[in-house]
């Protein structure tokens, strides 16, 4: 465990704080972005004096500057992250017979996992993905098992905009989730905006990326936004992902 000097110089055991947070539930274009941010208790005025919170509340220039600086501490193994990268198709799966937020439960509990810490115990601060705070708290703490069972969890709403390790987490998951989408487009050679269905230029991606007689896997195509569009095109119902490779079947069911 990381030692630091308290104001007696008596060395004392660092608690450590993992912050968790997500970028990407909503897109219809890209993945989900799940990354946990571990930092020894006394470092948090680090990400005070960088200016860390909600990445949403950033400029993407600053909010990559204050990335590079938490991933410098990564590098130094000062600090702990870890960093799941949900596929779409791996949305489309789960969809078959789960919701959102159980996976966002699990995915969760990987990055936590991700980390690698080997300590008893600490503290873990997440960003309640569902509408009940304590049914997702509850729910994490299960899904990461025995190892993690002494460590105190709590889940809020809006904690990326109220706790500073969260927060951190979040600009690390969100610049991620920029990083993949801007591949995403390179590889395509389409623009793909910023892979949330409101957007007018990932709508337009969307439409050369659904023509051809499978959907691009970069797409959900459980989403929607996706259904309506390839209904549109092709005047049939979007085919949907089956967990035996990569084959897919064409769906009968005009809802799904």
């Amino acid at each position: 465990m990381m030692k630091s000097l308290d104001v007696t110089g008596i060395i004392v055991a660092d608690r450590w704080i993992i912050g968790i947070d997500e970028a990407g539930r909503g897109p219809v274009l890209g993945p989900l972005i799940v990354s946990a941010l571990a930092v020894p208790e006394s470092d948090i005025y680090f990400l005070r004096n960088l200016g860390v919170r909600d990445s949403k509340d950033l400029r993407h220039d600053i909010r990559e500057n204050i990335a590079n600086k938490i991933k410098n501490k990564i590098y130094n193994e000062e600090w702990f992250c870890g960093t799941i990268i949900c596929s779409p198709k791996r949305i489309d799966l789960n969809s078959l017979d789960s919701d959102l937020n159980q996976l966002e439960v699990e995915l969760f509990a990987e990055a936590v996992k991700e980390t690698y810490l080997d300590m008893e115990e600490g503290e873990i601060r997440a960003d309640a993905c569902d509408v009940n705070e304590n049914r997702f708290a509850n729910r994490l703490k299960l899904q990461l098992g025995e190892k993690w069972a002494k460590w105190d969890l709590e889940a809020r709403h809006h904690m990326d905009s109220e706790d500073l390790v969260v927060g951190g987490a979040s600009i690390i998951a969100k610049t991620t989730r920029d990083a993949s989408v801007k591949e995403i487009s390179i590889r395509s050679g389409i623009d793909c905006g910023s892979g949330y269905p409101s957007d007018q230029k990932t709508r337009n991606a969307l439409r050369e990326m659904l023509r051809n007689e499978i959907p691009a896997n970069e797409i959900r195509w459980s989403w929607s936004t996706s259904k309506n569009i390839w209904k549109e095109i092709h005047g049939t119902s979007i085919p949907i992902r089956v967990r035996n490779g990569d084959s897919v079947v064409q769906s009968s069911l005009e809802d799904w």
